[in-house]
């Protein structure tokens, strides 16, 4: 059995499109779908339950991303659980099978994540940061690969990954009180358990964001916060600094190739934010309480 969980707030139509390509996949086995809906106002619950989802109330205030979602894990019935958002579409009807694919075999492979595809109308901006972070080779890490891949070693996202129950179990489920990063967090503590994370590149959605200048600042202010409250992610697998060079070759190398010159000075003044927003972030204890949940993507964490 396969448990999908989905978090959603007022998921629109584009709700209907990530339901519809659940709905679509090829599977042999069974499957629960999930959803945990934070007080929508819109008809994402009527949508849910229309493609037989068993819908759970969260009350806004009460959502946390790594507490909901171990409520969730703890109540699912699969031995494997999917974890996927309201806005990541699965682009081919045979990629949640080969995302579950590895989890099925007697090895220490105990998360796997997806592709992630720039969605329609992605900008030059969103696209290439899906192609740097979900690049074409699939891929296996441990945690001796720290040396090699920094932290790397632990990059996953929950827009669609996958987890065997049992060692998620093991290490507690997802870390409670977080600003986000839950995924990041518990394959921390899996690879230091003697767990392995596989990158499916064949397993695909849609999936990006076009971030404002505004939205960029506060969401890399978010990591900066994450980094500052968890330490030890950078202290057992390496800092994020060294990873801003390569991205920024690689990026403008991107905007080159596709003939982009005009976009270049947007994509300096956008690293400049992010890097801006991140020290900030890390800093965050210096700026006045009032001010912290401003600049920042995840506002409700603060008042908690």
């Amino acid at each position: 059995m396969i448990s999908i969980i989905i978090p959603t707030l007022n998921g629109g139509p584009l709700f209907a499109e990530v339901l519809k390509s659940i709905a679509s996949q090829d599977l042999r086995e069974k499957y629960e779908l999930l959803v945990y809906d934070s007080s929508s106002s819109d008809d994402t619950v009527a949508r849910a339950e229309a493609f037989g989802a068993e819908v759970i109330p969260v009350r806004r205030e009460d959502f946390d991303h790594g507490g909901t979602r171990s409520m969730a894990a703890r109540k699912a019935v699969g031995d494997i659980l999917v974890f996927m958002t309201q806005d990541a579409v699965i682009s081919e009807p045979g990629s949640l099978a080969t995302l579950i694919a590895p989890l099925k075999k007697d090895s220490p492979v105990a998360v796997t994540y997806g592709r992630q595809l720039p969605a329609a109308g992605a900008t030059l901006a969103a696209a290439h940061l899906r192609l740097f972070n979900y690049p074409e080779l699939t891929l296996e890490r441990v945690y001796k690969d720290r040396g090699n891949y920094g932290l790397k070693t632990v990059f996953v996202s929950n827009s669609f990954a996958a987890y065997k129950k049992a060692p998620l179990a093991a290490i507690g489920y997802f870390q409670d009180d977080l600003i986000f990063g839950e995924d990041t967090c518990a394959v921390g503590r899996l690879l230091l358990h003697g767990s392995a994370i596989r990158y499916v590149a064949e397993a695909t959605v849609y999936h990006s964001h076009n971030y404002t200048l505004v939205e960029e600042f506060k969401r890399h202010f978010d990591i900066g916060v994450l980094h500052s409250t968890e330490k030890w992610l950078l202290k057992e697998y390496g800092s994020a600094e060294g990873h801003g060079a390569s991205y920024v070759h690689s990026a403008l190398s991107y905007f080159l190739s596709n003939k982009a010159w005009s976009l270049v000075p947007d994509l300096i003044i956008r690293c400049g934010v992010k890097y801006l927003g991140y020290t900030l972030g890390k800093k965050y204890r210096y700026l006045p309480a009032v001010l912290r949940p401003k600049v920042s993507m995840h506002h409700n964490w603060w008042r908690k």
